[in-house]
């Protein structure tokens, strides 16, 4: 036995670098062989071959249908050493509409649906080639592409297809691989052909060149993709990722909303996706869902999304936009076979080599061509002398003992090529006729100038890019060009109030929490004492509890009682009727439950030289320079640090023409003060004291910013008596002082003070009621009086909640409207003596 060890050839190996070597070959074999396209023709081993096997059965796109089976077997048997369902599954996909955005496949029969439904079995579906399909083999007979062996050397098979379509991009790909995915999404042919053509006109042309006719991916199922950086990213770099979402529209049934998907993102089972919102719904993840139906038909997806009463459809649509596949997230990765080894495209990369390969084909087919057309014409110059010799011809033959003696003899003596005497010698009697003879010449002139062209195209390159750039239009011309898939920007892609109008609008809040804006114009101007028109439509145990004017591309600082400070544009406030009843803030900024807010002011630069004034009920004064608050985060920032039985009333910006500020209590009592009075201070502080009560029951209602005494304040009191004043009649004293009586108050002004705004010759006063109702009013209608009076009633009939100031406007109306306005006659001064019979 030993010396059977010490003869016998062993070999000591490494196991670690037998397992290195196996797993690599294993690797690139699934790479190259089975998991990744080529950049060329855009498809697999696999899609490749069953194309093929097609060709070879003859099932072009008008040819008679065959058995699924017939087309597996022949696939496996010939060309794919792998199991027949994975060969028939990919057969499948290439005939699913929902799938692929040009089908390569024409199938007859159940191929599946878009529910995730299987195909029936493969002895029952039938298939042929679609027109598409067909494109991609053409010329494929002419040598235009390297012929490999196939997997047991018994035929061959193409390496790659002589495709007259950009077949990666129009139809995408996906795979995973050994250590590396592809995921190339669809494209929109007309785009893609259409950006072919410029940069086979312009090679140096650039991305921004070619994306003014390619917008974005375009999947067979539509959808909607937001925001352009991911696709930018895709097509610099191989790499990105975009947001895709289905595409929904909203329907009223009565009193309720209901949510209507028309489309899906690509590739989303959709009865999966019903399945998860009705689990969630019964979880109570999501809330205000009443119903879900399948509508769907052959005509398209319809999936019905019944919600109860009380439900907002904009705030369960974001939350299945969050919580289901109705968005998804699609990864762009290009990454493609060349020249057997994988790498990551850009788009520019990707097309070009496209345009390579179809230069490689078009040289390949013409050198082909050129052949056939010099043989042709070899053998039509040769019957061309024949027939000049033709008398001399046949009495040779017929002297000849044999064929091969007549062909020794025609090439011995009339100088003929074997090809041209074998032509002879098999050339009918009927081509010694003129007419035959007339033919010749003219087929012969034909080739020549084939020829020659051939040889053009060859030598030219201008010719062949023609010759490219004429084929693509072609395909330009047969297949539909409608995008699918529709693009929308996104917030942090573009600058959004580029698309705006800069208009003014109305924003109203109400107690419970619902804020719109609404076009200031819709409020007409009125007289002193109208009964104004319906703001908004509320619930019953709702009212409006504050209102403003704004800039529709003005920041929104968000305040709240907590001392809270939220950031928001205008136009992301949601757009409403003047009777709606708008949407929940809460959809908007991030609140907590019991947090209300109390100012809400417009903006349009956070400069050093502007403050944000802050004013407490407790009469506590605050002043942060605005700069502090520009960036702001998604659950707002501590703008005021308040004493736990204090909270914010309202808040104010202040300029460097700010000279003084103006305390207004419940009580009619006020201050005023200068401004320097308060140093600036970091947002996470308490202030200084800014007004000190006479009654202990008293608290800050309101406050304002003043710039000179000349300007003039407009209070108003709780029955809707308002007066204008001078600020200048108000005494200026130290800060944390008594102040000074605002207004005098009695039984027709009510006990109270509800607000005051600055007037201004460009603004008017809209007064809002408790009934719902704002009354717009010229503030220079309303009678000038002392500091210690009442004044003129503004609103009769309802007590005033709110004051604020908004741009005059135009148009004037004293027409009824819905609530009956009309106008009404200027009271003059409740203080003025003898006028007590007015009230």
């Amino acid at each position: 036995m030993s010396d059977m060890l010490e003869h016998s050839d062993i070999e000591n190996i490494n196991i670690e670098d037998t397992l290195k070597a196996s797993y690599l070959d294993y690797s690139m074999s699934v790479i190259i062989g089975r998991a990744l396209p080529d950049v060329r023709d855009g498809l697999k081993p696999v899609h490749r071959r069953i194309l093929y096997a097609m060709d070879k059965l003859n099932l072009s796109a008008g040819a008679k249908y065959k058995k699924s089976a017939r087309i597996v077997g022949d696939v496996i048997g010939q060309y794919h050493p792998h199991g027949d369902t994975a060969v028939y599954d990919a057969l499948v996909r290439m005939a699913q509409p929902f799938s692929m955005r040009m089908e390569l496949v024409d199938g007859q029969g159940n191929f599946g649906s878009v529910d995730g439904d299987n195909a029936a079995a493969m002895r029952y579906t039938e298939a042929r080639m679609t027109k598409y399909a067909g494109e991609m083999l053409k010329d494929l007979d002419k040598e235009t592409v390297n012929m490999i062996d196939n997997y047991d050397g018994t035929t061959q098979e193409p390496d790659v297809l002589p495709t007259r379509v950009p077949n990666l991009l129009i139809n995408g790909s996906s795979g995973i691989a050994v250590g590396m995915a592809t995921n190339i999404p669809p494209h929109n042919p007309h785009e893609i052909i259409a950006a072919l053509r410029v940069l086979l006109e312009n090679p140096n042309a650039t991305l921004t060149d070619l994306m003014e006719h390619i917008q974005g991916p375009d999947f067979p199922t539509g959808g909607i993709i937001f925001g352009k950086k991911g696709i930018l990213d895709a097509y610099e770099t191989g790499r990105g990722r975009i947001k895709v979402r289905a595409k929904t529209h909203i329907e009223i049934k009565g009193k309720k909303d209901i949510i209507v998907i028309d489309e899906l993102p690509y590739m989303v089972n959709k009865s999966r996706l019903i399945e998860s919102i009705a689990n969630l719904v019964k979880d109570k993840q999501i809330e205000g869902i009443s119903e879900i139906r399948d509508e769907s038909d052959r005509e398209g997806i319809r999936v019905v999304i019944e919600l109860k009463r009380e439900a907002m459809s904009e705030i369960v649509l974001n939350n299945l936009f969050k919580s289901t596949n109705m968005q998804t997230t699609f990864g762009i990765i290009m990454l493609s076979i060349l020249n057997q080894e994988p790498r990551v495209f850009t788009l520019i990369e990707m097309l070009q080599h496209f345009l390579n390969h179809r230069k490689t084909v078009i040289i390949r087919r013409t050198i082909f061509d050129l052949e056939k057309a010099k043989a042709k014409a070899h053998i039509l110059e040769g019957l061309k002398k024949a027939l000049d010799h033709i008398d001399e011809i046949i009495k040779l033959i017929r002297a000849s003992k044999n064929t091969e003696e007549a062909k020794e003899g025609l090439i011995s003596e009339f100088d003929f090529s074997a090809i041209q005497a074998q032509a002879i010698l098999d050339m009918r009697l009927q081509k010694l006729t003129g007419l035959e003879r007339e033919k010749i010449e003219n087929e012969l002139r034909e080739v020549l100038e084939l020829i020659e062209y051939l040889e053009s195209i060859l030598k030219s390159e201008e010719v062949l890019k023609g010759i490219i750039a004429d084929e693509l239009n072609e395909v330009y011309e047969i297949y539909e060009g409608k995008r699918r898939t529709t693009l929308e920007d996104n917030y942090d892609d573009i600058d959004i109030e580029d698309l705006i109008p800069n208009e003014p609008m109305v924003v109203t809040i109400t107690h419970r929490g619902y804020i719109k804006r609404v076009p200031l114009a819709q409020y007409e101007k009125q007289r002193r004492g109208g009964k104004g028109k319906t703001a908004v439509t509320t619930y019953d145990d709702d009212f409006i509890k504050n209102f403003f004017t704004c800039m529709t591309h003005d920041t929104l600082l968000f305040i709240t009682d907590r001392g809270q400070l939220h950031w928001l544009k205008v136009y992301r406030i949601p757009e409403g009727s003047r009777t709606a009843k708008g949407k929940a803030v809460v959809n908007l900024i991030n609140l907590l439950p019991d947090e209300n807010i109390r100012s809400i002011l417009p903006t349009t630069d956070f400069s050093d030289e502007k403050s944000l004034v802050f004013f407490t009920e407790n009469g506590i004064v605050k002043r942060t320079k605005l700069s502090e608050f520009s960036n702001i985060r998604s659950n707002g920032v501590r703008a005021i640090v308040l004493d736990d039985d204090d909270t914010l009333i309202t808040a104010k910006i202040a300029t460097l023409e700010t000279k003084y500020l103006f305390i207004l209590t419940q009580k009619a009592q006020c201050i005023k003060f200068e401004i320097e009075k308060t140093r600036d201070q970091g947002r996470s502080t308490r202030g200084v004291r800014g007004i000190k009560f006479k009654h202990a029951d008293d608290k800050v209602v309101d406050a304002n910013i003043i710039s000179n005494d000349e300007q003039e304040i407009l209070t108003v009191s709780e029955k809707g008596i308002g007066k204008r004043t001078t600020a200048g009649e108000y005494r200026l004293t130290n800060r944390a002082g008594s102040g000074v009586i605002a207004m005098k108050l009695n039984q027709k002004t009510g006990s109270s003070v509800v607000g005051c705004v600055m007037v201004d010759e460009n603004m008017d006063m809209m007064a809002l009621t408790k009934e719902g109702k704002m009354i717009r009013v010229d503030m220079q209608s309303i009678s000038k009086s002392s500091r210690n009076t009442s004044g003129v009633y503004i609103v009769k009939g309802d007590d005033v909640i709110s004051i604020a100031r908004c741009p005059k406007i135009e148009k004037e109306s004293d027409d009824e409207d819905e609530e009956g306005s009309q106008e009404v006659p200027v009271p003059p001064s409740i203080d003025e003596p003898g006028n007590d019979t007015l009230f």
